[in-house]
């Protein structure tokens, strides 16, 4: 990685990855991809077109994420930033793997 890309957007941790995403509810459709320099550290930017009401937009990040990674969506659990924009979500799966789709959504493909 040379200095001018961006790092990356999740951290190993055990049998999984924690990724950070920059969540914007209510909006027109669902995107995932792309980095927002969040201050601190890199966050996956998602769309969700759940209002944030209820838990509505935390449910449909972690349903979206698990979607685009290919996996069920138990494997997916929110941690951290329930009330916030920046989200720390636990992925459990096989982190090379993992790492690798999360490399692929962060550049936009």
């Amino acid at each position: 990685m040379s200095a001018s890309e961006p790092k990356a957007c999740y951290q190993v941790s055990g049998d999984g990855l924690v990724v950070t995403v920059h969540v914007t509810p209510g909006a027109r459709r669902t995107a995932i991809g792309g980095i927002f320099a969040s201050p601190g550290a890199p966050a996956l930017q998602m769309k969700v077109a759940a209002p944030p009401v209820d838990g509505r937009a935390n449910a449909a990040v972690a349903a979206d994420l698990a979607r685009a990674l290919g996996l069920p969506r138990r494997a997916v659990v929110l941690v951290g930033g329930e009330s916030a924009r920046l989200k720390r979500l636990r992925v459990a799966g096989d982190p090379a793997a993992l790492a690798r789709k999360l490399d692929a959504l962060a550049a936009g493909a």
